[in-house]
């Protein structure tokens, strides 16, 4: 018998990083970049960038829970970012970069509880991930979709992203498609 497939929501700083790692993660069918948790209506970049909608960058992913965990996919997330940043990753600064997670079930936001209680005695400052109720989830333009993959010369792409899934693939090397 074959299982859903399941949703997943995570904001962890510019969508082109964890884009990149979690479209190598065996199990994972689809990722989308995107905005949630904001006020505006079909928000453009340029809203999202001025932080006045609100909304977070995020990724939403399709997921095969009899491939991959909602637990690994959290683990995953977890290594990609530093959840101690309030509202920034690096150099990101603004609401759009928070850290997040966009529950779509109880089970999830149970299981990101826990997570995050297992964590945070390995880190030395609080984790200020959101933990709130995916509402609205908007497509980001067509040119954000699997950026790093399409645009592997681009500056930012191989300075600051290139680094960061040689890092995941080394640690996740038996998650990778």
């Amino acid at each position: 018998m074959m299982s859903q497939s399941q949703l997943a929501t995570f904001g962890g700083g510019c969508f082109w990083c964890i884009d990149a790692a979690f479209r190598r993660v065996k199990g994972v069918t689809q990722v989308t970049s995107g905005y949630s948790g904001g006020n505006t209506l079909n928000p453009t970049y340029k809203e999202i960038c001025s932080g006045a909608s609100g909304h977070a960058e995020v990724v939403q992913l399709t997921f095969d829970p009899d491939v991959v965990s909602f637990e690994k996919l959290l683990e995953v997330f977890f290594t990609l970012h530093d959840p101690t940043q309030l509202n920034r990753q690096g150099n990101d600064i603004g609401t759009q970069y928070r850290s997040v997670i966009f529950y779509h079930s109880d089970e999830q936001l149970q299981l990101a509880k826990a997570y995050i209680t297992k964590l945070q005695p390995q880190l030395q400052d609080a984790i200020v991930t959101e933990l709130s109720e995916i509402d609205k989830f908007y497509d980001a333009e067509q040119y954000h979709q699997n950026y790093f993959d399409e645009n592997p010369n681009q500056g930012y792409c191989s300075i600051m992203i290139a680094p960061k899934v040689a890092k995941f693939e080394q640690l996740f090397s038996k998650e990778l498609n």
